[in-house]
């Protein structure tokens, strides 16, 4: 694991290379005429189809939404229309739900594009339209490399679409050139994520909350901490939060706050609510606040969001791998969970 999390600058740096030309066109194919877009995906892969989702409204001014698809797979009838994109996302192409849901989406005669880490599986043969990942082999059970390929795949799609639309994109490539400058920097951090990896590691209970795009790194968080090292982890919108779900924290937890953005004025009165009636132990990582008082910060000296969201996965990768170091877990074998193909 990691391994797969220090590849990653390469990987992304290369996967830009193959999928942007020399004169910045993105050079994989897809339908024209879309309006309304549904991402469907499982795991990791779900968040990434909720990020992708939050970038189709704010970039491309596009209507989407992300389903789970064993949630997909059980709805009696689906939105459909002859301008609506159905994508599918999976790291090895060959998780059962997710080409069943893409199965479906094929009965009401949609149009389906494909986003994965392995050409020629089942998933890549059905698709009408398909983006490679060009992850390489990832080895660990837990997703790192697959997740950050599939966010950049899906962040292109994303522009090209945007682009069809006569929206100006080039400030965007030039940021998503970057990507592997600020991850290697992100890479620095590694000490100071040990320090908080500690601490953390010895709450048997955790919340990680965010608002807006910062949700999917939310739950992508408490998904990896959860697979590496066995604890109990809730991720929630803060605002939610606040209703009512606030109350575990009579409990003993720790509480991480993850934000892509600046802290709101909402979320600096909420984060400063819960400190006032709960005291947990408070980590915020990307942005933090001196209207907050944090037990641990990681800030990430970025101006580019977009860029900001992939270093902000690396942080919570690292931080799910230090975590489960201290418990001494096998993070490349978790129990009980399998690989679905290599």
């Amino acid at each position: 694991m990691e391994e797969e999390i220090f590849e990653q600058a390469i990987v992304l740096e290369n996967l830009l290379s193959a999928h942007l030309g020399a004169d910045n066109s993105i050079l994989f194919e897809i339908p024209e005429d879309i309006r309304k877009v549904v991402l469907v995906a499982s795991g990791s892969s779900y968040h990434c189809a909720r990020y992708a989702a939050d970038l189709f409204g704010n970039i491309a001014d596009i209507e989407a939404g992300a389903i789970y698809s064993s949630e997909f797979l059980l709805k009696s009838a689906v939105p459909h229309g002859n301008d609506f994109l159905y994508v599918f996302i999976t790291q090895s192409g060959e998780t059962s739900d997710t080409n069943k849901a893409l199965n479906k989406a094929k009965e009401y005669g949609m149009k389906t594009l494909c986003i994965t880490n392995k050409k020629d599986s089942t998933i890549w043969q059905a698709a009408d339209y398909k983006i490679d990942c060009l992850a390489g082999e990832e080895k660990s059970i837990a997703a790192t490399k697959s997740l950050t390929t599939q966010m950049l795949c899906s962040t292109l799609l994303v522009l090209k679409y945007a682009l069809k639309k006569n929206i100006d994109i080039l400030p965007y490539i030039e940021q998503l050139k970057t990507l592997p400058k600020f991850i290697r920097e992100t890479y620095l951090l590694h000490e100071q994520i040990k320090e908080i990896a500690k601490p953390l590691s010895e709450f048997k209970n955790l919340v990680v909350t965010a608002d807006g795009i910062s949700y999917a790194i939310a739950k992508e968080a408490s998904l990896k901490i959860k697979e590496t090292s066995y604890i109990n982890v809730y991720s929630s919108i803060l605002g939610e939060f606040m209703h009512g779900h606030v109350a575990v924290l009579n409990n003993k937890m720790a509480q991480i706050h993850i934000s892509v953005d600046d802290l709101s004025y909402t979320a600096i009165k909420n984060l400063n609510k819960i400190q006032e009636d709960y005291d947990p132990l408070l980590c915020i990582i990307g942005n933090s606040n001196e209207k907050v008082s944090a037990d641990f910060k990681i800030n990430i000296d970025c101006e580019s969001l977009i860029v900001k969201a992939f270093c902000l996965v690396v942080v919570i990768q690292l931080l799910a791998l230090e975590i489960a170091k201290k418990l001494k877990r096998n993070v490349d074998k978790p129990h009980g969970l399998n690989q679905v193909v290599k």
